[in-house]
């Protein structure tokens, strides 16, 4: 599976940005998707991750919410709605695709990431 997401860029503090991810393979929809986040000089951080169906969502306490993960197995594509942004929310956010389903706030247990997303939120 080859992940590349798009859709980040410069908000005021209170807006919005969809983060789109394209996923190539026709494995796409047997796993799950995770969106990740990597502020300057933190670690990543789990954001939000979709089940293979879509009928399973899971959250970061920080953007419950404010942000909505959803998928579109279709068109292999998955989306990260976020809203009411503050400046915190800054990073460059990366999709992630998870063979299992346990543990989906854990980074190393992913199998594929994209390239990430610039979002920066000013004040």
């Amino acid at each position: 599976v080859q992940l590349q997401a798009s859709g980040g860029g410069l908000v005021q503090a209170g807006g919005s940005l969809r983060l789109s991810c394209a996923a190539s393979g026709r494995t796409f929809s047997t796993y799950m998707m995770g969106w990740f986040r990597q502020a300057p000089g933190k670690e990543r951080e789990f954001v939000a991750a979709i089940s293979w169906s879509g009928d399973r969502t899971y959250y970061a306490d920080s953007v419950k919410g404010r942000f909505t993960v959803s998928r579109d197995n279709a068109k292999n594509m998955v989306y990260l709605q976020m809203n009411s942004l503050k400046p915190e929310d800054t990073a460059v956010y990366y999709c992630a695709a998870y063979s299992g389903s346990a543990y989906y706030t854990v980074d190393s247990q992913y199998d594929y990431w994209g390239p990430g997303t610039q979002v920066t939120v000013s004040s």
